[in-house]
């Protein structure tokens, strides 16, 4: 059975770049979310296989999102999306628990590689 990912990201344009990558690859997305909030909520319905977490977000961004998400379910796998120069985010979410990270803009190889080892 296809591993189910919620994506999370504002753009509305990364969101369906990705999406095209996760069904190519022979992923199933779950749903999508625009900020934080979202994400936590979509989270408790959907429970995923994975989400895909921008950082960089209104209302609630997606290091909150992660902690909520992790406090919520410890199992919870996160994978972080961040744009070049935010490495201290990202290293702020490998502590809080994400599982990896990707970097905008996103190469397809590179998703897929960190989808499969973190659902591995």
């Amino acid at each position: 059975m296809a591993k189910r990912i919620l994506i999370v990201d504002d753009a509305v344009f990364m969101r369906m770049k990705l999406k095209d990558i996760l069904e190519k690859n022979g992923y199933e997305v779950a749903g999508e979310a625009q900020n934080g909030q979202e994400a936590f909520d979509k989270y408790q319905a959907e429970k995923p296989d994975l989400v895909t977490m921008d950082i960089t977000m209104p209302e609630v961004d997606g290091l909150q999102a992660l902690k909520m998400i992790k406090q919520a379910d410890a199992g919870a796998k996160v994978v972080m999306c961040s744009a070049m120069g935010q490495q201290g985010m990202v290293m702020d979410a490998i502590k809080s628990g994400a599982v990896d990270f990707i970097v905008k803009p996103f190469d397809t190889e590179r998703v897929i590689q960190a989808l499969d080892k973190a659902l591995s």
